[in-house]
């Protein structure tokens, strides 16, 4: 009978994506981050970049910390239609980057971090609070 068969496919992707999302739920609380900070120190962290306990704790760190800057000061109405506040936004996380990431960081993988998570919060972050993180706005 294909349509218990097709049940049962649908039932097992179901547990897979419900086991998925709960892998990374815990991870979060693991991480002791909310689901957009994990987002930020995953693109600081990755790909194999060797960092110590104390050195996670700094990215951690400048990763809620940056979060916090640019949705209370720099995600304004409108942000990405207009080149200053574009411009104030990378200025931002240059900034906060640079004074944050630890010295393990180099020059170039700095400059990567810097574009990485620019790309991020401008793919992500509409202004005035509305972002891919606030569901039914």
């Amino acid at each position: 009978n294909s349509g218990a068969y097709n049940v049962q496919v649908f039932f097992d992707k179901l547990i897979a994506f419900a086991q998925e999302l709960n892998d990374e739920e815990q991870r979060t609380a693991r991480e002791n981050l909310t689901e957009e900070e994990l987002a930020i120190f995953d693109m600081l962290t990755k790909p194999d970049i060797e960092l110590s306990e104390k050195e996670k704790r700094e990215v951690k760190k400048v990763a809620r910390e940056l979060l916090r800057k640019l949705k209370d000061e720099k995600l304004v109405i409108d942000w990405r239609k207009r080149q200053q506040s574009r411009a104030q936004v990378v200025t931002t996380i240059r900034d906060m980057l640079d004074e944050g990431l630890p010295g393990t960081y180099t020059p170039e993988l700095y400059e990567q971090k810097c574009d990485l998570v620019y790309q991020h919060i401008y793919e992500s972050y509409y202004g005035q609070g509305r972002s891919l993180y606030v569901r039914g706005r």
